[in-house]
């Protein structure tokens, strides 16, 4: 990734009195609980119990950002492009954001049937929160004020948040 985008993930990501948050998925960034513990990052696995093996490495998890920090550093230079996950901004703590995304991980089809919603992928987030109601919007953003993904071409962060009851999306570009 080029110094350029890096430095503008962090202008855009970093703001006064708001946390940032990463929901990054364990199948798409390898080695990521690897990764979390050897940098002490504060997380929180989103899925509950005690996971086998396997699961713990495909898990989502959510990851309190420190600007500077040598995580933010990785993770800026190496995400950009692969759909690792997306960015959140809110003035929750961690283990209030991590209940609110464990109620949106499940979902039922039209007959019932759980299904798992990978709302933390980029190629997913930003589509459907394009077809949503304002109350499916409210629900979704809950105590989130931002929500913020890669752009399908990648040339882009899409910023977006709810308001006037309506989505609000912002693209953000990586030009000088």
């Amino acid at each position: 990734m080029s110094t350029l985008i890096k430095g503008k993930l962090d202008k855009y990501l970093f703001r006064e009195r708001t946390y940032t948050y990463a929901v990054l998925d364990g199948a798409s960034v390898p080695g990521l609980p690897q990764k979390l513990f050897e940098s002490q990052t504060s997380n929180n696995c989103l899925y509950r119990g005690e996971l086998s093996d396997e699961l713990i490495h495909v898990a989502p998890y959510l990851v309190r950002l420190s600007p500077g920090s040598a995580f933010v550093e990785w993770l800026f230079s190496e995400c950009w492009g692969k759909h690792w996950g997306i960015f959140a901004q809110s003035e929750v703590s961690a283990s209030s954001l991590q209940k609110h995304f464990r109620s949106l991980l499940t979902v039922n089809d039209e007959s019932g049937n759980p299904l798992l919603f990978r709302f933390y992928d980029p190629r997913v987030l930003v589509p459907f929160l394009m077809t949503c109601a304002i109350e499916e919007l409210n629900i979704i953003f809950g105590p989130v004020k931002y929500f913020f993904a890669e752009s399908f071409d990648k040339s882009e962060l899409c910023r977006m948040h709810v308001a006037n009851g309506a989505l609000v999306e912002t693209k953000l570009g990586f030009n000088e």
